[in-house]
C-alpha cells in the first residue's frame, strides 16, 4: 500500500537533472490516462520530459508522484545529493513548532465561574 510521507516538494525534472550524479530510473513511472478509440485507458509512461513534475521526498528520494515509496525515479542519496538539494534546490523540511497555549486567560475560555 502506498504511503505518504510527512513532506515532499515538487520540482521540474530539469532541475534535478542539473545534479552531476543524477541517474533517473524511468522503469516505474506513474501510469497516465489517455483516450484510445473513445475509451479512457491507463498507459505506462516511458520517459520523463524536462517539464515533468517530480517530487523530492523528506528522505531525499525522488518520485513520480506524491507517495514516498511508489514510482521511485532516483534513490542514490549521498551527501553530495543532499547538499545539492539544500543549496541548489533550496529544499528545507519545515519544522513545525507547537502553538503556545495561553495560561490564565479567563476572558477567552467562556467559563462563567464567579459571575
Amino acid at each position: 500500500m502506498a504511503e505518504m510521507g510527512s513532506y515532499c516538494k515538487a520540482y521540474l525534472a530539469k532541475q534535478f537533472r542539473a545534479f552531476d550524479g543524477w541517474k533517473e530510473d524511468a522503469s516505474d513511472l506513474r501510469k497516465e490516462t489517455q483516450e484510445v478509440d473513445g475509451k479512457e485507458v491507463e498507459v505506462q509512461r516511458e520517459a520523463i520530459d524536462d517539464d515533468d513534475i517530480l517530487y523530492l521526498q523528506e528522505t531525499y528520494v525522488v518520485t513520480d508522484g506524491i507517495f514516498k515509496d511508489e514510482n521511485v525515479v532516483f534513490d542514490d542519496v549521498t551527501d553530495a545529493w543532499k547538499t545539492f538539494c539544500h543549496e541548489t534546490l533550496e529544499f528545507e523540511i519545515p519544522q513545525y513548532e507547537p502553538l503556545p497555549v495561553p495560561e490564565g486567560d479567563e476572558s477567552s475560555d467562556g467559563d462563567a465561574a464567579g459571575a
